[in-house]
């Protein structure tokens, strides 16, 4: 309680509690700068007025087990008296009746409230806690003479009711109390509304602070902050649009009968005239006003597990500030600010605090950059708390994290982006636990599919090592391990494949092979390719996996052209079965149909053979072609279509001719680009 006098505890702020012994049991009991609660207890300390807490404590409540999932009220009071006076919306009849009329109602109210729970079903659950209020209201009345109680109004029967202390005393026994501990927390309106599941809130906490923070020109302050809004996303909103606006809306609440104009003639007017009918203004106004993202502070030195403390240090060391907004962050690795920053959000992310997303695909083949979007949600406050139990700052969290996955790792495909994980986090001392898990469950793995799906997340860490500064020795021992098996036990795998199975193979082909090219491994590159050219000389494996082969082996300069349309020949025959045939069309074609506007001669031998296919067979290629040219792009497809228009003529490709002293002018620039040297010839 003595933090609410501290000006640095600025709301919306939530007070949470959590189970000592297990932080996943906790609950949030949020205020916003216009809660009644929170104005009394400020008050109360800005005045020296003793105050506290009476509703039942959190400890009595963790110790029973249907606390967790506590049925909803069975009433709706404020709904039901609003549909009585004729009002649709609940809090528009409470603007009106209590909020504008400036009136005291506490005693019809509380009448009313009397009347609703006579015909409603009990909540036993609030029973209990009504007992325990009265409890507290008889302690302190008997040292005080003057109380002040804030509560809900649903509450106000229970506790003018009479009833005896041993009544009281027999609801809560069997209460048992369950250690917690208590701290205050940074909330957002956007939790705070009632539409996020808090029962007890609004549905329009963004509102309800401008009231309370602008009690008078509330509509002229509202419609310039509206205009604001629109501004800033580019919207031109000039003043005559607030002046009109203002009209608009002062002449709805006259028209309408309302003491004052509310929300709902503000919104109708600036749908009207600030917005001139678009809806997604309205609700970017909706969203930033009505709701608002407002995010509260707390104390540096408010009390907190070491994990946040250290958080929190890192945080304003670092300049990144936690904000409900989402917003974009570009990092440029080689500044070392940067690079902690890509380090810290990489290990809250291994602890289960997911505040910084990172934009998929971002880095591609580079080295240097990532993109991540922020967005601090309160409940990361209880993630910290559970992450606690692993350390008292964010990288031994971290690392203790990261090795207890590591050990309790059973499969290959867990362990393999723990390695990865280790590199971005920068996880020294979790990477020989996760090196030894990685040893150990390779070794045991035979299944070649589950050995190639390991290996493009090592080659990518191998690859952005030394950018990171990282160790990377004993990880290229590794994977070198597991590429040679994969040699070895590629022929195995490729025999008799089901269509799905043959995917899912030249899936992992594919990844294998552009790993391959991200690492400096001339002898195993050369080991993989002469592999693949075994397996491609083959007629018995399937015709996705033989046509890939022969592409990737083209691509490497393993297979001239000549070869390629022999082999490719040999395929579109009419002894070959035609769903074979496509299939070996998708593999060899796969990533691009490129090839074949250069190659005229390939092209030719896939259109007669496309030509050839007889009508009963062509229904069932035909998918299979659909999806392979279907991924080429548009200018492909209508290059494509222009060549074999009226047929092509299989002519052999004129050769291009080669200036070696024109050629040899770019090699300085592609050495620089490469880190290596590259000599003519």
């Amino acid at each position: 309680m003595r933090w609410v006098a501290d000006e640095r505890l600025e709301p919306p702020v939530a007070l949470l509690g959590y189970a000592a012994d297990d932080p996943r049991q906790a609950a949030y009991w949020p205020f916003a700068v216009f809660s009644p609660e929170w104005q009394a207890m400020r008050w109360a300390s800005a005045h020296g007025v003793p105050v506290r807490f009476f509703d039942l404590p959190y400890a009595y409540r963790l110790s029973r087990a249907e606390a967790a999932e506590r049925p909803e009220r069975p009433a709706d009071p404020i709904g039901d008296l609003a549909r009585a006076a004729g009002y649709d919306d609940p809090e528009r009849w409470w603007e009106d009746v209590v909020e504008h009329r400036g009136a005291p109602a506490f005693e019809a109210i509380g009448e009313a409230m009397a009347a609703i729970r006579a015909e409603a079903e009990e909540d036993p659950e609030d029973l209990v806690r009504e007992a325990y209020m009265r409890g507290v209201l008889r302690e302190v009345r008997k040292s005080h003479d003057n109380v002040a109680v804030v509560c809900g109004a649903w509450h106000v029967p229970a506790l003018t009711a009479k009833f005896t202390a041993a009544h009281d005393t027999a609801l809560l026994k069997g209460r048992k109390k369950t250690k917690v501990t208590f701290t205050w927390v940074p909330w957002t309106y956007g939790r705070l509304a009632s539409w996020q599941g808090y029962g007890a809130g609004v549905r329009s906490p963004g509102w309800y602070h401008h009231l309370f923070t602008a009690p008078d020109e509330v509509v002229t302050r509202w419609l310039v902050s509206a205009a604001g809004v629109l501004r800033d996303e580019g919207v031109p909103t000039s003043s005559a649009h607030v002046i009109e606006a203002v009209r608009l809306t002062e002449a709805l609440a006259t028209l309408r009968g309302r003491p004052l104009a509310g929300l709902a003639e503000l919104t109708e007017a600036t749908r009207a005239v600030l917005c001139e009918g678009d809806e997604l203004r309205v609700e970017l106004i909706g969203r930033r006003l009505v709701v608002s993202e407002r995010l509260g502070e707390v104390p540096d030195d408010m009390p907190a597990v070491p994990l946040a403390r250290d958080l929190a240090a890192q945080q304003r060391s670092l300049r990144l500030k936690a904000e409900a907004l989402e917003r974009a962050l570009d990092l440029d690795l080689r500044r070392e600010i940067d690079l902690s920053r890509s380090r810290l959000l990489h290990r809250l992310r291994l602890l289960g605090i997911p505040w910084g997303e990172p934009l998929g695909g971002s880095r591609g083949k580079g080295t240097f950059r990532e993109e991540w979007r922020l967005r601090w949600q309160p409940e990361f406050a209880v993630a910290v708390v559970e992450a606690g139990g692993y350390g008292t700052t964010v990288a031994s969290a971290a690392t203790a994290k990261v090795t207890e996955a590591a050990r309790a790792a059973e499969t290959l495909a867990e362990v393999t982006p723990l390695v990865e994980v280790c590199l971005l986090a920068e996880l020294p001392e979790a990477t020989p636990a996760v090196l030894r898990a990685l040893d150990t469950r390779a070794a045991l793995d035979t299944d070649v599919a589950h050995l190639m799906g390991a290996v493009p997340p090592l080659a990518r860490t191998l690859r952005y090592g030394d950018v990171r500064g990282t160790d990377v020795s004993a990880l290229r021992t590794v994977t070198d391990g597991l590429l040679v098996r994969i040699c070895v036990g590629l022929p195995g795998a490729v025999a008799s494949l089901s269509d799905e199975a043959a995917a899912s193979l030249r899936t992992h082909i594919d990844a294998v092979h552009g790993a391959l090219a991200l690492i400096d491994q001339p002898e195993m590159r050369e080991q993989w390719l002469d592999t693949l050219g075994a397996l491609a000389a083959s007629d018995q494996i399937h015709g996705l996996i033989t046509g890939r082969l022969t592409r990737l082996l083209y691509d490497a300069d393993r297979l001239d052209a000549a070869e390629t349309r022999r082999r490719m020949g040999l395929v579109l025959t009419a002894g070959t079965p035609p769903a074979h045939a496509a299939h070996w069309v998708e593999g060899f074609l796969a990533g691009g149909g490129l090839l074949l506007v250069h190659d005229t001669a390939l092209l030719s031998l896939v259109d007669e053979w496309l030509s050839a296919v007889a009508a009963d067979s062509f229904t069932d290629v035909l998918p299979l072609l659909r999806r392979t040219f279907g991924t080429f792009a548009p200018p492909e497809r209508r290059s494509i279509g222009e060549r074999v228009r009226g047929g092509v003529a299989a002519s052999e490709p004129v050769k291009a001719r080669l200036d070696p002293d024109r050629a040899a002018l770019v090699l300085p620039t592609m050495s620089t680009l490469l880190g290596r040297e590259i000599r003519h010839g």
